[in-house]
């Protein structure tokens, strides 16, 4: 007797369907599980086994044997448990013949009780059940949220095995999940700080309004406790609200992850790896390859706090993600290409002692060891960073609250917010599609776009010379002016937009010499 069950599995972040076919022979008992199964599903034989004899059905005494189709692709993980025991039952007779599974999807891991327990990657792979034609889908509660995103979807959640074979053989029906709508959320609601907090600074706030404007790369240096982190860790909370279809991106990530705390995504991530962070950790791989820290900051903030202390190993990997906005990890027998467009935030030390150039501290590294420490970081990771910003020490003044109260992240995103609709509104004018974010414009967006007037592009002449600029710096330069111009509403790039895009380039000639 042969049953077929529908399920899916990942590859990388992508699902794909997979078709569960059983067939059982009255011999010897045996149960054999094929179509590439790596170890966990390998032993998806024993979870199925336990999870049917306690939940009060008897395991068919049968010559068994489970194909997982494509049988060519390796399947991973145990979201197929829920599949491959009802195709068991089926053939046995316990699931009636006329049940027609061919509109279906069977998601979900089995405990030895009977119980259905969460998996990561419900999302993608629900994508995948309505890209194969399914119509309506069984998963574990716990996934019933993310699962319920997707249109066009009955959404099932089963709590244990009895509850599923009762809805199919229609005896006591599941109650399908309503649709989740999206709310986006933003970083305030989340505990994570307001600009407000920031005493002093303006000009550190002022660059990180420029960045959050136009989605440019950010390095902060500062002696130890001028604000650095503190400022980093509010940027998201001045960052636009995500739309629906980044919020589905950047959920897809965190589900395969395990790392979805809620239905849907609804604030921009925020990711602070440690400086000991392996370059598989920050780009993704692995025998399996699955994504890296740059992935699950995709559509968010990747902070790199002591740029100098992480391996360079790890800071050179960054390089053609940050120009590409995605990753291609290739392995053996493997190739995935997974998502990371973020606005690195970087911060560091000017020296390992932290005081170099302090008006207010000794700086006491030795001779040579300042330039050395500098040269941690190199210089073609420095030309993809398009702001560079100095703290200074904070003032008592500051500290006291003695000064005006700063801007709260509210007011600073309008401006932000204002920003890119200027730029996506022009953009629309000229029937352009594509990235609105100045940071990521193309070549021929950038000269149609960011070209400055005559005295601005004087002044960028000059500084192109004096600052022994490449061509990646040129360009960045004239795509954080376009932002700068965008902040105050202006079509056409002047010189003072120019000339503070400079500003934001004139601490290589201080610390890098270049």
């Amino acid at each position: 007797m042969l049953s077929k069950v529908y399920s899916c599995a990942l590859y990388g972040i992508d699902g794909y369907a997979v078709t569960v076919e059983c067939s059982g022979w009255d011999r010897i008992p045996k149960f054999d599980l094929v179509g590439l199964p790596d170890a966990a599903v390998k032993e998806a034989k024993n979870r199925v086994m336990s999870a049917c004899e306690n939940s009060g059905y008897t395991f068919p005494s049968l010559d068994l044997i489970v194909n997982l189709a494509p049988a060519d692709r390796k399947k991973e993980g145990s979201a197929l448990d829920l599949a491959i025991l009802c195709s068991i039952l089926q053939c046995d007779g316990v699931l009636p013949r006329s049940i027609d599974f061919s509109d279906k999807c069977l998601i979900g891991e089995l405990s030895l009780s009977g119980e259905v327990r969460a998996v990561g990657g419900v999302l993608p792979m629900c994508v995948a059940a309505r890209r194969d034609g399914r119509r309506e889908v069984f998963v574990p509660k716990a996934n019933v949220g993310e699962a319920s995103v997707v249109e066009g979807l009955t959404v099932y959640g089963v709590g244990h095995v009895r509850e599923l074979i009762a809805h199919l053989k229609g005896e006591a029906r599941l109650t399908a999940a309503p649709h989740t709508s999206y709310v986006p959320a933003r970083g305030e609601a989340l505990g994570a700080g307001d600009f407000s907090e920031v005493r002093g600074q303006l000009k550190a706030k002022r660059a990180l309004e420029v960045a959050a404007a136009g989605g440019h790369n950010v390095l902060m240096i500062g002696p130890p406790g001028s604000g650095k982190s503190m400022l980093a860790k509010r940027l998201p909370t001045i960052l636009p609200d995500m739309s629906f279809e980044e919020a589905i991106e950047t959920t897809t990530v965190h589900s395969v992850m395990g790392l979805l705390r809620q239905n849907l995504v609804t604030e921009r991530p925020f990711r602070s790896p440690h400086h000991t962070v392996s370059p598989v950790g920050m780009i993704g791989g692995g025998a399996n390859p699955r994504p890296g820290e740059i992935s699950v900051a995709h559509n968010g903030v990747l902070f790199l706090d002591e740029l100098p202390e992480f391996p360079k190993s790890v800071t050179e990997s960054l390089r053609q993600p940050l120009e590409d906005g995605q990753v291609t990890v290739t392995r053996a027998a493997s190739k995935v290409t997974f998502p990371s467009s973020f606005m690195l935030v970087c911060a560091m030390n000017p020296c390992r002692c932290g005081y170099f150039g302090d008006p207010t501290h000794v700086c006491t590294c030795p001779a040579g060891a300042v330039q050395k420490y500098l040269e941690r970081v190199s210089g073609p990771l420095l030309d993809r960073i398009d702001i560079e910003i100095e703290l200074p020490s904070v003032s008592y003044a500051d500290i006291a609250g003695k000064g005006p109260a700063g801007e709260t992240s509210a007011t600073i995103r309008e401006r932000v917010n204002r920003a890119r609709a200027f730029a996506a509104e022009r953009l629309m004018r000229d029937g352009q599609s594509g990235a609105t974010l100045n940071a990521k414009l193309s070549t021929a967006a950038l000269r149609k776009y960011c070209t400055p007037d005559a005295q601005a592009q004087e002044l960028l002449r000059s500084a192109f010379d004096s600052l022994g600029l490449s061509a990646r710096g040129h360009d960045r330069i004239l795509r954080v002016a376009r932002t700068i111009a965008d902040l105050d509403g202006a079509e056409t790039i002047g010189v003072d937009h120019v000339s503070e895009a400079i500003m934001y380039r004139a601490l290589d000639r201080k610390y890098w010499k270049r």
